[in-house]
């Protein structure tokens, strides 16, 4: 399991690129059995619409750009979690994230 701390992160749905403004959100890669997983844990979003955009639709798939604190560029497609009480969201990876192991 590795985790990075990252520095930016942009969700993509459809046409619409939405930088997220955060506290905190770190990236985190478990590699179990050949099957690479990942997900995203994001803190103190200050985009309210967004979280109850995300929380009101079925419609949860995004693309995701994410550049580590270290520089690195990620990309990748997942789901996207919000938790507007919280101000929080969990993004789930789905297939492989781009740029990772490079």
């Amino acid at each position: 399991m590795e985790h990075y701390e990252l520095a930016a992160l942009t969700v993509t749905e459809g046409s619409s690129n939405r930088p997220i403004s955060f506290a905190r959100a770190k990236l985190t890669v478990v590699s179990e059995y050949g099957t690479r997983l990942w997900y995203i844990d994001v803190d103190g979003i200050s985009d309210a619409a967004l979280l109850r955009r995300f929380a009101e639709t079925d419609e949860i798939g995004v693309n995701v750009f994410a550049t580590t604190i270290g520089g690195r560029q990620l990309s990748g497609q997942g789901y996207f979690h919000p938790n507007p009480a919280a101000r929080s969201a969990a993004i789930r990876g789905t297939g492989e994230l781009t740029g990772y192991g490079s």
